[in-house]
């Protein structure tokens, strides 16, 4: 089954249809606990470690912290 449909409450809103930025916005945080909060029954760890990108479970606190670094960065640049 494809991820994108595994949750149907944003099927429509999401693949191609919506013009919302919130629907998208939703979306990106399912995919962002899917694969690095959750950790998986048959992989015991979770997609991201499995694939090597991190060594821990994240949580929405780690990714809390990386969006206000990177709005620090962005405030320095302009």
């Amino acid at each position: 089954m494809n991820m994108r449909m595994g949750n149907r409450c944003y099927t429509r809103l999401t693949n191609a249809f919506s013009r919302k930025i919130e629907n998208h916005a939703a979306i990106a945080l399912y995919y962002f606990s899917y694969n690095f909060v959750r950790i998986h029954r048959t992989l015991r760890v979770t997609p991201a470690m499995a694939a090597g990108v991190t060594g821990r479970p994240w949580e929405v606190s780690d990714l809390v912290a990386l969006l206000e670094s990177d709005e620090r960065g962005s405030e320095r640049a302009a």
